[in-house]
């Protein structure tokens, strides 16, 4: 049954002093802050992320590193971006993304600089330590605390917006990446991409992003009246500590269920991203053939968002997850039944991929669908905190049975299991979301 929570306080309903007003006809500024977070989430994306993978080779090689060593600083960031998740969602529930954003940026920048400059595994790993803390400040957790609040209607297509564009942040920043390695190395290249994020981040963070539509005098999506609320009881607390609002959310049975599904979506989807290598090369297929299949995901991955975006207008958007996510269990079935075969490596490709991206853009759409916009950050960075623990986890997990088994069809078991956890658990939370909100 779920729990009713505190009466939300009303919503302002006249810009803040200063602020420039919004008037009708005019386009709304709201797709304003989606085209700036489009590009400034590719470049976050690329450069505090994924370029990672490219320059561990020659910092290896340099510094004397083995790849646990460099994988362990790399997980030390991601861990960290979890455990910054919470206070940076209570900041921008109480004070908004523009203060934070552009001194995320900044700092992400200035850590770059530094980790040009390591010497030791002892300086890259508290390099990464920093970055992992200040890229929780700017990566898709904030971006789509801010899209929430400015989109109710129009809140799938402006999540798919920046999502779509930054889904090829790989795409762009690795081979750009290797090119700049190659031609001054490693060192100046991270110069150069420090100066790329501190030009293309810092200021436009500074100068488009606001807080909410309130601040200049309009609604979400720029309609002429306020979106309907949600019923009390499926608000998020409205005015409490951070104590409070975790005690709240751990004994919503909608919450939780969404915690288990995203948890085991995100477990399964990083253990593919780190181990289908491995795999289809211990199934004889050629490392150029892994690589382009793995780097398919991504690709397929913005398939997925625009499948989801599409449909939600007749389907609900935990239905439409779930079934993408069983998808991809279907897709590990079939690397389990003939995985030495080309064409099931094709089929499961197509299979997984179309899941790969779909929690990510599904994920802040069902939170705030079903808890408002007021504490939709503290929210969303306590459930990061649970996708962040099992996306920590499972590859070692997976490695760990690997090495055990000699083979990877435990995991693969594994894989199955957790797609159809987090498929079933989605709809569980639909139907106690849909059940709550007729009493």
């Amino acid at each position: 049954m779920t729990r009713p929570a505190p009466t939300l306080a009303p919503a302002r309903a006249v810009p803040r002093a200063g602020a420039r007003r919004y008037l009708p006809g005019q386009p709304f500024y709201g797709w304003r802050i989606v085209a700036v977070l489009a590009v400034t989430e590719t470049i976050s994306w690329g450069v505090l992320y994924y370029a990672f993978s490219v320059f561990q080779v020659p910092i290896g090689a340099e510094l004397g590193l083995n790849s646990a060593q460099l994988s362990g600083a790399f997980s030390l960031a991601v861990l960290l971006t979890g455990v910054a998740a919470v206070p940076v969602g209570r900041w921008l529930d109480a004070r908004g993304p523009r203060g934070l954003m552009t001194a995320g940026s900044a700092a992400c920048a200035l850590l770059v600089v530094a980790w040009s400059q390591v010497h030791s595994a002892a300086g890259l790993y508290l390099v990464m330590a920093g970055i992992g803390l200040a890229r929780a400040a700017v990566l898709y957790d904030p971006a789509f605390a801010v899209i929430v609040r400015w989109f109710h209607s129009r809140r799938s297509s402006a999540l798919l917006a920046v999502t779509v564009v930054a889904g090829f942040a790989s795409t762009v920043a690795l081979p750009a990446s290797n090119a700049l390695i190659d031609a001054l190395g490693w060192r100046r290249a991270l110069l150069v991409l420090a100066a790329v994020l501190a030009v293309v981040t810092v200021l436009p963070h500074w100068l488009v992003l606001r807080r909410d539509p309130a601040d200049i005098g309009a609604h979400p999506d720029g309609a002429a009246s306020p979106p309907p609320a949600a019923p009390d009881h499926h608000q998020a607390v409205a005015a409490a500590s951070w104590w409070d609002t975790t005690r709240w959310a751990a004994r919503e049975p909608v919450f939780r269920w969404y915690a288990v599904a995203f948890a085991a979506q995100a477990a399964t989807v990083i253990v593919v991203a780190v181990h289908l290598v491995p795999f289809l090369r211990e199934h004889g297929h050629s490392a150029t053939f892994a690589a382009v299949a793995t780097g398919a995901l991504g690709a397929l991955s913005v398939s997925g968002r625009l499948v989801l975006t599409g449909v939600v207008r007749r389907v609900p958007v935990a239905v439409v997850a779930a079934a993408m996510f069983a998808a991809q269990g279907a897709g590990v079935l079939v690397l389990l039944a003939a995985g030495s075969a080309t064409w099931a490596a094709v089929v499961f490709v197509a299979l997984f991929g179309l899941g790969f991206g779909v929690g990510t853009i599904a994920r802040p759409a069902l939170l705030a669908g079903s808890f408002g916009t007021t504490r939709y950050a503290t929210l969303a960075g306590l459930l990061t905190i649970v996708t962040t623990a099992a996306t920590t986890l499972a590859p070692v997990v997976v490695g760990a049975a690997r090495t055990a088994t000699g083979t990877y069809i435990p995991a693969l078991i594994g894989l199955v299991a957790l797609s159809l956890v987090a498929a079933a658990s989605l709809v569980r939370a639909a139907q106690l979301g849909a059940a709550s909100a007729t009493t």
